[in-house]
């Protein structure tokens, strides 16, 4: 847990802890996905945002997943990740509130995720999810965010499965990959890489 742990308190802070970190970027993809890591403030105290997807969606319906989607021809990963930010959850960030860029993770379902960290604690925010792909919409404190993965092994690969404690249950990646590295680079200041964590079989489509 936290422990003695000070968190990032200000733009400033998280800057520096964004900008001591060399994200690793995968060559470019057809599939290529960005999701955002959008620091925001809520009740005095830091953290981001997560969705659960709607339950009508045709691909991963009900998971836990942050805010993102496919990068369309003509965008980079900064531009999506704030497009779909407005698209999801109704927030609109400007350019200037792109912080940088943690690993590119690749999914097993074919995409290149690039995480974009962003700045959103500046102004209060409405959130208004978008019901055709938002059923809820999280805000979870960087306190919460700083637990200890759990990892399993499973005769499919060899690389060991993350799970994110969160709550009563567990976050799977891509999203506890992404996560976990935020908690890394972010809130704990070290260079922690993801690529060699692996998703769960459910996620494999």
């Amino acid at each position: 847990m936290a422990g003695s742990v000070e968190f990032p308190q200000s733009r400033a802070d998280v800057q520096a802890r964004v900008d001591a970190f060399e994200p690793v970027a995968v060559p470019s993809s057809a599939h290529a996905a960005a999701v955002a890591l959008t620091v925001v403030e809520s009740g005095g105290a830091l953290g981001i945002w997560l969705t659960q997807r709607a339950l009508t969606l045709r691909t991963h319906p009900g998971q836990f997943a942050l805010p993102g989607g496919r990068v369309d021809e003509g965008e980079d990963a900064p531009g999506a990740a704030r497009r779909e930010l407005g698209e999801e959850i109704g927030v609109e960030l400007p350019a200037s509130a792109v912080l940088g860029r943690l690993d590119d993770y690749v999914t097993r379902s074919g995409f290149v995720m690039s995480p974009v960290v962003l700045w959103g604690a500046d102004s209060e925010h409405v959130v208004t999810p978008s019901p055709a792909e938002v059923a809820e919409v999280f805000f979870i404190s960087f306190a919460e965010l700083d637990v200890e993965p759990q990892f399993e092994n499973i005769p499919q690969s060899d690389k060991p499965v993350i799970m994110l404690p969160w709550r009563d249950g567990y976050l799977h990646a891509p999203t506890a990959a992404v996560m976990y590295q935020f908690r890394e680079v972010v809130l704990r200041g070290r260079d922690t890489r993801v690529a060699g964590l692996e998703q769960p079989v459910f996620a494999w489509r």
